[in-house]
């Protein structure tokens, strides 16, 4: 007997709730047989994942300032993904958004000191927003394949930058980085490590729900991402939406850069390019594109990533263990997001009765 995988009619909303919980324990058991293989205690790791994650209020606030430019890179991927335009771009538009805060901060002095942190987040703002538009306007205009533009304008940010913090902008008498950011431009912090940025972060959920789910342009945007020869039919503009929504997305994934720059970095540094533009496709995806199921899915990953990184110390594992647990985690859980807008069933095959 063949099997077929078929599409939905509809979502099915039994299975938005099972397939995640299945794939999660598949998850764990796959991750559990590599860790028998290491002659580890599965139990115990995963145990000690968790703690590293949430055992202290230090953890916690570790995992909780992570999970901020991964909440935000998610949503704006999100942006571009409804409208079934492949943005791969989002770490190169952070990375823009991190260097323009960072000239802002850098050679802006003349700025009353009240002004710098604004009009510097409004440059990271503008630098991802025009990065991310970039790319639009060529798919808009001229159909370039945009996973192709996107990823490589990724590289080219990060050639920029590394050329930035290491010749151009390096501080006097440092080997690599920009000159600290003055502290009265510093995102300030409320509990420990966690800063205001976290406040934006969620925020801008709310706005983008809002502008996603209950404006014409989030319609337009749903529209064009279904079925866009229906759109057009019904007078909504593809190019305008491409790059309209491109602009937006660019702009948030340069204002997560330009947040985690001022708040914890306060510089321009070796690091910029921390993979949270990629991990934040993983968000969105996993997210269903919803903005306030990205919470929880950006404070899962960011759980991960720092539980992760104790291993090393508590269990005595390769430190390239968490990165392969997080592997064994996140591709069941995409592999059966598939199942929530799908089904296998028979197929008939010549000759069936």
């Amino acid at each position: 007997m063949r099997f077929i995988i078929e599409k939905r009619n509809e979502k099915s909303k039994k299975m938005q709730v099972l397939i995640p919980i299945y794939s999660l324990l598949i998850s764990f058991v796959l991750g559990a047989i590599v860790l028998l293989l290491s002659n580890a205690n599965p139990i115990q790791t995963y145990a000690a994942i968790f703690k590293g994650a949430f055992g202290s209020n230090t953890k916690i606030q570790y995992t909780l300032v992570k999970m901020i430019p991964l909440l935000m890179c998610g949503l704006a991927v999100g942006i571009a993904f409804r409208l079934r335009f492949w943005n791969i771009g989002a770490e190169g538009q952070y990375v823009m958004g991190v260097i323009g805060i960072t000239w802002v901060m850098q050679f802006w002095t003349w700025l009353p000191n009240v002004l710098v942190l604004p009009i510097g987040l409004i440059m990271a703002i503008i630098f991802g927003g025009l990065w991310g538009g970039i790319p639009g306007a060529l798919k808009a205009q001229w159909k370039v394949d945009e996973t192709l533009t996107t990823l490589m304008m990724n590289y080219i940010a990060i050639g920029i930058a590394e050329y930035l913090y290491i010749s151009a902008w390096k501080a006097p008498k440092n080997n690599m980085g920009t000159v600290k950011y003055p502290d009265f431009a510093w995102i300030q912090r409320f509990w420990g490590k966690v800063h205001y940025g976290i406040f934006i972060a969620l925020i801008l959920v709310v706005i983008l729900y809002f502008v996603l789910y209950k404006t014409r342009w989030g319609f337009e945007l749903n529209m064009i991402g279904k079925n866009s020869e229906a759109a057009r039919c019904q007078g909504v503009s593809i190019k305008k939406n491409i790059i309209l929504a491109m602009l937006l997305s660019g702009a948030i994934a340069g204002l997560a850069g330009g947040i985690d720059a001022s708040a914890v970095t306060h510089s321009l540094t070796k690091g910029v390019n921390s993979g949270y533009g990629f991990t934040g496709i993983i968000v969105a995806w996993m997210s269903g594109l919803n903005p306030f199921v990205s919470i929880v899915i950006a404070l899962f990953l960011a759980a991960l990533e720092t539980g992760s990184d104790a291993l090393q110390i508590t269990m005595h594992l390769p430190s390239a263990m968490g990165e392969v647990l997080q592997g064994l985690i996140l591709i069941p859980l995409l592999a059966g997001s598939i199942f929530i807008d799908h089904r296998i069933k028979p197929a008939r095959v010549k000759g069936d009765k």
